[in-house]
């Protein structure tokens, strides 16, 4: 499994038409174009897929969708995590995991629950778990932080429980993680900006928003780092530094939506409460887009 999910994953958007209804053509587009591009696996129904505002019908028309494109090309990271524990618990004993290798859950959030609370709510997710669980830790969109002490405890403790998406942003904390864990457990960086000091500091990968709109120049800067090659690593890292700032000026994921209509990928619907960024935001991203392309 620590091979599976080393190197670039993708957070993948979920495309919409004008009318707001799934665009599977555009979807299949993408996924397409993401294994064309050398990424490492796929994340489906994450937080980038707008999975909030998806329903249960919706939610596995999605993931069929992304399995027939993927067509066993690459390993499948689906997205089920919630702040009901009991719901959470519920939902994965009733998924077929056919084609599926992880589950991607993320802190319970808006409950602001201690670090027993977190503990106990992931010891419940592991029981019930066929396949290998990935923690998500991104407090600035949970309100709740996974500290590393509890990081440790479930890597140690849960077998399944074999890896995190550290979106914490803090250097201290993941180092903690990556200096202390589990040979097997893997550290994966969740944030497209700082992926490079966090393998040069021993995580495994990233799972990318950018690398929706640039796979190939993601995949490249990742397994550079990976390989030790610093020098070709640092100057992939800042030909797209600009790029995976931007994407984020106005909220994911307007900004990458923005960013594949310009490659005529997809269009940059989004659901409410979410809109799409503005026609100034979308100029600086497909600007950025034309300089890396040059």
């Amino acid at each position: 499994m620590k091979n599976k999910l080393k190197g670039t994953g993708v957070a993948i958007i979920t495309p919409f038409k004008k009318d707001l209804s799934i665009d599977f053509n555009s979807l299949d587009k993408l996924v397409k174009h993401l294994i064309k591009g050398g990424v490492n696996y796929l994340v489906v129904l994450g937080t980038t897929g707008e999975t909030a505002t998806l329903n249960k019908d919706e939610k596995l028309a999605v993931l069929n969708c992304v399995i027939e494109s993927a067509d066993n090309k690459v390993p499948i990271v689906l997205g089920i995590g919630g702040n009901n524990t009991y719901e959470v618990v519920n939902t994965i004993k009733n998924t077929d995991f056919t084609n599926i290798d992880a589950i991607l859950s993320v802190a319970p959030y808006y409950n602001k629950p201690t670090q027993a609370g977190i503990y106990k709510h992931y010891k419940e997710i592991s029981s019930a778990s066929p396949i290998p669980i990935i923690l998500y830790n991104v407090p600035g969109r949970t309100g709740v932080n996974i500290s590393a002490e509890t990081t440790l405890k479930l890597a140690n403790d849960f077998k399944n429980i074999v890896a995190i998406k550290e979106a914490s942003g803090n250097f201290s904390q993941i180092m903690n993680i990556i200096k202390n864990k589990p040979e097997n457990f893997s550290v994966i960086s969740g944030d497209d900006a700082i992926t490079l000091p966090l393998i040069f500091a021993g995580a495994n990968g990233v799972i990318s928003v950018t690398a929706n709109a640039l796979p190939k120049e993601v995949s490249e800067m990742v397994q550079a780092s990976l390989k030790g090659d610093h020098k070709i690593a640092k100057k992939l890292h800042y030909k797209i530094f600009n790029f995976s700032e931007n994407i984020f000026l106005e909220g994911s994921p307007g900004g990458i939506k923005a960013a594949l209509k310009h490659l005529s990928i997809s269009e940059e619907f989004v659901r409410l409460p979410l809109e799409p960024v503005s026609r100034k935001t979308a100029k600086i991203i497909t600007e950025e887009m034309s300089a890396i392309s040059r």
